[in-house]
Parts: structure tokens; sequence; C-alpha cells
């Protein structure tokens, strides 16, 4: 019903940049939550940051004050601006939508922070 298309993801030197994108289509309804996960193998996945429709965001004390979420819901569409890049950062990301408890999930992208 919910497809997920992800772009963005890259290699970066420690103190660079990222900006990962997601569009969703098929049966979208609102109110919902977009927004990103990471897996690193051998450690918990972490939400990462979200957004509900109406503007709420909530960010991982691990990221706040360097990544930025943001959306376009005319597009249904949520970006991830990722400032200040760090080792710690390297994972796979995902995008997921929320509605009433069920989620949809992207195919992940890689994000690797190496010299």
């Amino acid at each position: 019903q919910v497809q997920l298309v992800e772009s963005g993801g890259g290699l970066v030197q420690p103190g660079g940049s990222l900006r990962l994108s997601c569009a969703a289509s098929g049966s979208i309804f609102s109110p919902n939550v977009m927004g990103w996960y990471r897996q690193t193998p051998g450690k918990q996945r972490e939400r990462v940051a979200h957004m509900s429709s109406g503007g709420i965001t909530t960010y991982a004390d691990s990221v706040k004050g360097r990544f930025t979420i943001s959306r376009d819901n005319a597009k249904n569409t949520v970006y991830l601006q990722m400032n200040s890049l760090k080792p710690e950062d390297t994972a796979v990301y995902y995008c997921d939508l929320e509605f009433f408890g069920r989620a949809s999930w992207g195919q992940g992208t890689q994000v690797t922070v190496s010299s």
C-alpha cells in the first residue's frame, strides 16, 4: 500500500555533511509520522529523527544539534540534513512512515563516515 524510495547516502569524511531524502507513494493518510532509524551491525536499532505531519519533531540525543529533519507534506517527502558527521554515525539508515501503529519501511541506504 505504501512505497518508500530513499536517496542521498554515501561516503563522507568526519565533519562533512549529507542530505537524505525519502519519498512516500501509495495510500498515504494523515495524520502520520515520517522519519529515520539507523542500524549498525551488533548494535540495537536507533530511532534517529521523526516529524509528524503536524510539524512535531523528535531527535535522538546522539544527533541533536547536528541533524535536522524536515518534510514536504504535499510531496509526502521527508529529508534528513546531517552535519558535523562523526564515525559513530556510520550505519544503514532506514526511512519509515507510521500510521495508527503500523510502519512502512524503505530499503535502507548506507552512510559511511571515515577519513
